[in-house]
């Protein structure tokens, strides 16, 4: 018998459905966000180069000491807003938002508002 995991599988399908329109440019790159059970990671992706222009997760040390006063929709928004300052900083302003499959909601809504607070325009 072959057990199959069906909400990885409807996530993939998801990723596939979204990611044959989506693309980052130079001008407007990709904010590609992933996460796991306990952790959260976001890329800033230029696809016409296939480079990382920049990157914030839960692993990095200095946010992996303030993770254990917050829960992780806290630590998304955290995230989100680190994101945001790192992108500003290099010059972007505005990406566009692959989601990965998941679910618009939780610590993937969380995150993206918290990057649209510090000024990421998406």
């Amino acid at each position: 018998m072959r057990s199959t995991n069906t909400k990885l599988c409807a996530r993939i399908k998801r990723k596939k459905r979204i990611r044959k329109t989506l693309v980052g440019t130079p001008e407007r790159p990709r904010l590609c966000v992933s996460r796991s059970s306990n952790e959260i990671y976001a890329q800033i992706i230029d696809d016409s180069t296939g480079r990382t222009l920049v990157s914030a997760s839960s692993i990095e040390p200095e946010i992996r000491t303030q993770k254990n006063s917050r829960n992780k929709v806290q630590v998304a928004v955290f995230i989100g807003k680190r994101i945001a300052e790192k992108a500003i900083q290099a010059g972007i302003k505005k990406v566009v938002f692959d989601r990965n499959g998941f679910l618009y909601h939780g610590r993937i809504k969380a995150l993206s508002d918290g990057a649209r607070e510090i000024g990421l325009d998406f």
